[in-house]
């Protein structure tokens, strides 16, 4: 079943953070990712949600977004987006 993994982020540091937007797609790809959101402003219709960037990424499996998540090589990345965003994630499969 596919899986989504979405990221609302604020980047507090962009100078610091241009390594993760560069390098990050590599390992996206490794585990059979794709981006069907990247970095985009949205707007909020309803709620009190208001995201400053929405990133949603595909995968074909939720096994395959947890690869992503523990692949040991991504993890310096991963610590540099906690490092240079405020970042919340969720992982959810999708309807099938």
């Amino acid at each position: 079943m596919t899986a989504y993994l979405v990221l609302d982020l604020t980047v507090q540091d962009a100078a610091g953070f241009l390594p993760y937007v560069k390098r990050i797609p590599l390992f996206i790809a490794r585990h059979g990712g794709r981006y069907l959101v990247r970095g985009a402003a949205p707007s909020v219709i309803e709620g009190d949600w208001a995201p400053e960037r929405l990133v949603i990424l595909e995968f074909p499996t939720r096994a395959a977004a947890q690869g992503f998540l523990a692949d040991p090589k991504a993890q310096k990345l991963f610590a540099l987006r906690h490092r240079t965003t405020v970042s919340r994630l969720v992982l959810v499969d999708g309807a099938e």
